[in-house]
């Protein structure tokens, strides 16, 4: 966290990208920027909505990695807590003062079970999924040990066809296991369909939402017929959080992107067949990158090439402008078409990267900027934290 880092003792350049108080223009590059306005627009706007649908937003904090990030979300968005995707990324959210963490995974690893079980000694509530009765036995053994208590949400299959169970007598016989086992507590159902949330057509993101909707009510109908109530229902993405929200059985929105926004992202369509980077959401996000070489006329060459983002959902976008384009990256260069040659050597540009949970994971520091001006670093926290 930033109250914790003595600026004094970094270098510009060498430790971190820019320093607070400096002009935009003088930022090291390539690095990761926020606009700091357009990021709490974000976070208000969305904790607003969870807010006014009588939801809870537990934020996705595999996205940002930033402790930082997460407590402005609290702060700003009223946020309940965070989802992570590995222990060591929950641990540094719980170290860092966030109070209820979930693990939206499995925890098997008889090592990260251990771990996962000593976190409630930093302070935090701690959840993780579960989608098999051997994993139940392990938790219980753990959490027993350490004199501790796990709370498991048994995860749904919902279409994504990675984790989960798909029917809702396997989702029962769990959640008796996880109620009936010392030092575990039954607390509801995670049913997150991650492999939609990027179609670009709203009524069939909405189609294969409605899917999941059907298999959790009859999953949660079932469970309280049988004497045991959800706390959390959780689930929704940046892509597909209306539908959830207005389900009548969904209580946590699990969205992430929407606070920084990308180019994938910002394709995707609304209900009135707009896109969502262009009213709804706003991009806060941005590669920062200068231009090295313009040894060829109809081509600039920038300096943030594959080590600095991650494109496997395509190519970054060049923020606010159409005359020249991002159009090939190797690891240390990118090209960007320029036929009119109106960029010169250390101009600077704007990229939206294409996939901004990959990207923000390669790099050590968000440099924050209102105004043309730096006004704060944030450590990219949990950089790393994959086990």
């Amino acid at each position: 966290m930033n109250k914790q880092v003595n600026f004094e003792d970094y270098e510009v350049g060498y430790d971190i990208p820019a320093a607070i108080g400096m002009d935009e223009s003088e930022i090291q590059t390539p690095c990761l920027v926020l606009d700091l306005d357009a990021l709490e627009r974000n976070i208000k706007k969305m904790g607003d909505y969870a807010k006014s649908h009588g939801m809870r937003h537990r934020v996705h904090g595999k996205m940002h990695k930033s402790v930082d990030v997460a407590l402005l979300q609290e702060k700003l968005g009223g946020s309940v807590g965070v989802c992570c995707q590995k222990v060591s990324e929950a641990e540094v959210f719980a170290r860092g003062g966030i109070k209820d963490v979930l693990v939206s995974n499995q925890v098997t690893q008889p090592e990260k079970i251990d771990r996962l079980a000593r976190m409630p000694k930093l302070g935090a509530r701690t959840i993780c999924c579960v989608d098999m009765l051997d994993n139940v036995a392990d938790l219980s053994e753990a959490a027993q040990r350490h004199g501790t208590e796990i709370e498991c949400l048994v995860e749904i299959d919902c279409g994504a066809g990675r984790c989960g169970v798909t029917s809702t007598p396997q989702v029962v016989e769990l959640a008796k296991a996880i109620d009936a086992a010392p030092g575990l507590k039954f607390a509801g159902i995670q049913a997150y369909q991650g492999a939609m949330q990027h179609l670009d057509s709203y009524e069939e993101r909405k189609g294969k939402t409605q899917i999941a909707i059907d298999m959790v009510q009859d999953a949660v109908d079932t469970l309280k017929a049988e004497g045991l109530e959800c706390d959390i229902v959780g689930g929704g993405g940046t892509g597909s959080y209306y539908f959830e929200s207005n389900s009548n059985v969904y209580n946590e929105l699990q969205c992430g992107s929407y606070a920084f926004m990308d180019a994938d992202y910002g394709r995707i369509l609304d209900k009135d067949g707009n896109r969502i980077d262009e009213g709804e959401w706003e991009n806060a996000l941005f590669i920062l990158t200068s231009v090295m070489s313009h040894a060829k006329a109809d081509k600039a060459i920038v300096d943030a090439g594959l080590k600095a983002q991650s494109v496997d959902s395509g190519l970054p976008t060049i923020f606010g402008r159409d005359d020249v384009k991002y159009v090939k990256c190797s690891d240390e260069h990118g090209v960007v078409a320029d036929p009119d040659a109106v960029l010169k050597v250390n101009d600077k540009l704007k990229l939206v990267p294409g996939h901004c949970d990959p990207t923000c994971n390669v790099h050590d520091w968000y440099v924050g900027v209102r105004g043309g001006k730096v006004e704060t670093l944030w450590p990219v926290s949990a950089r790393g934290k994959a086990y």
